[in-house]
């Protein structure tokens, strides 16, 4: 039996459970992993079922111990990352959940949120917690649950009922109901946050008719929770870090100083910018957030968010069928010397940033009695390495910061392709880091660095090791390309907006 101390990352995704166990040198000594199922009740409605979500996470914990034949003693302490917004309301008692969860890309509360905007909240929703009203934030969703469960209305305002992002109901289930609790980073994307006081806002509490009574407390990023309940292990682990995943994956990728930026190649797209110690308000609808907040000191982050990133490449292998396997997109969109004038907007869920339409839907524009499938391949991919290079631009005119390097991570980040289209596309260098599993370790340092397991975050940095540079490749049919693009993003808005009836 292992004498050594390693720290447990619990990394709860939109499609999937992990538990990744890191030594002190920062490298995976295990890894284990559950997918659970997807729910889609209408058109536009996504949910998972949280109990379904902790037995997940419960179980992929006990595995990954089983693998590395340790017990909760070797563990110094638990990180928790997560899929942020997604919103869960359950019975404080019981700890049963009121209705399923509310995935971050559920667009059923669109209506509602054009509403909030048309009674003129919007600017002071954006001052206060950073964001724009949208149905990806968590307020809304909470209104929907509160609404539309027999009761819950009555029982939130008698505190019975308690809300949580992911991150809170793990927690709630590692401590037996004994700890209610989030971070910085999950609070401020909730659209109930002020980013600026650091509490919970009244007013925005009021705009969505929340009760603050449902709320958890929020604490830094990096700090000791609570401890696991000996009814869920056989000894009581210390809980000590938390970060919504992108903010996670930001400080895992060790993008620490002003000016530093990562993007994430999941489900989705994620590009944060840290902009230092004072949040900057974009001008651009990208959003700011809270990136982390270690000790006394906050650091946030511009952000900019891509609704389909990898997920167009589920898309292609599950629903199209054009191939078998996720690794197989890079070697067909490769057998074609380029798209032959075919475009994809993946806007199945809507347009993310910088566009922000809810309405928007996926489109394949070009195409012409010679386009087969490795030009929609290959259109695929060029699609999310334009989606980033629209945010990249973006977040470089608010910060006034010229970003000199792109870090990556994520499963896409594999795809060599992709990431050699996006450093041309970007005119930039983009750095693939040996570590990609970058999410999970933000949350383990977050986490050793509460008990000390590291001493700094210097100590961490100097772990950082880079697997592969892309440099970028002078091309001059890329500036009409990056025309084309908008051209297809405008006709993909264009028919989402356009009414028959008008």
């Amino acid at each position: 039996m292992s004498t050594k101390e390693y720290i447990l990352a619990l990394d709860q995704g939109t499609t999937s459970s992990r538990a990744i166990i890191f030594s002190k040198s920062g490298k995976i000594e295990a890894i284990a992993q559950k997918e659970f199922k997807q729910i889609y009740p209408k058109s536009g409605w996504v949910e998972h079922d949280p109990k379904e979500i902790w037995s997940s996470q419960l179980s992929v914990f006990t595995e990954v111990m089983a693998k590395m034949k340790i017990t909760p003693k070797h563990i110094k302490a638990i990180g928790i990352t997560n899929q942020r917004e997604t919103t869960i309301i359950w019975d404080r008692k019981t700890g049963e959940p009121i209705y399923n969860a509310i995935v971050w890309q559920d667009r059923r509360t669109a209506d509602y949120c054009k509403q909030i905007e048309n009674q003129g909240h919007g600017n002071t929703i954006q001052k206060k917690t950073g964001l724009r009203i949208d149905a990806y934030f968590s307020a809304s969703k909470i209104n929907w649950i509160l609404d539309h469960v027999k009761g819950a209305r009555e029982r939130a305002n008698v505190g019975e009922l308690a809300f949580g992002t992911i991150d809170s109901w793990i927690i709630w289930n590692l401590t037996d109901g004994a700890v209610h609790v989030t971070d910085v980073s999950n609070a401020s994307r909730t659209m109930l946050y002020n980013i600026q006081t650091l509490t919970w806002d009244k007013e925005l509490l009021t705009i969505f008719n929340v009760p603050e009574s449902i709320l958890p407390k929020v604490a830094s990023s990096s700090e000791v929770y609570g401890h696991t309940s000996g009814q869920i292990l056989s000894s009581s682990v210390p809980i000590a870090g938390i970060a919504g995943d992108q903010q996670a994956a930001l400080f895992g990728q060790m993008c620490t100083q002003k000016g530093m930026a990562k993007n994430t190649y999941g489900t989705g797209c994620f590009l944060l910018m840290n902009i230092g110690s004072k949040p900057i308000f974009s001008n651009n609808n990208l959003v700011t957030t809270i990136a982390w907040r270690i000790g006394g000191k906050v650091t946030y982050a511009l952000e900019g968010s891509v609704f389909i990133g990898g997920a167009v490449v589920q898309w292609l292998r599950d629903e199209l069928g054009i191939i078998k396997t996720s690794a197989e997109i890079e070697k067909l969109a490769e057998s074609v010397p380029d798209s032959d004038g075919v475009y994809m907007v993946p806007a199945f869920s809507g347009l993310g940033a910088p566009h922000w339409n809810p309405y928007a839907r996926g489109t394949i524009l070009g195409l012409s009695r010679g386009s087969n499938v490795a030009h929609i391949a290959r259109a695929a991919l060029e699609g999310i390495a334009f989606q980033i290079t629209d945010i990249l631009t973006a977040m470089q005119s608010d910060s006034n910061i010229e970003i000199k390097e792109l870090r990556v991570d994520g499963g896409a980040s594999a795809n060599n392709f992709l990431m050699q289209t996006q450093a041309n596309f970007l005119n930039t260098i983009t750095i693939r880091p040996e570590v990609t599993e970058t999410t999970a370790l933000g949350a383990a340092y977050l986490a050793g660095l509460a008990v000390g397991f590291w001493s700094s975050v210097e100590e961490i940095a100097k772990q950082w090791q880079i697997n592969r540079t892309f440099t970028p490749t002078p091309d001059p049919s890329i500036e009409q390309s990056l025309r084309e693009w908008k051209r297809a993003v405008e006709t993909t808005k264009f028919w989402a907006n356009y009414d028959l009836n008008a």
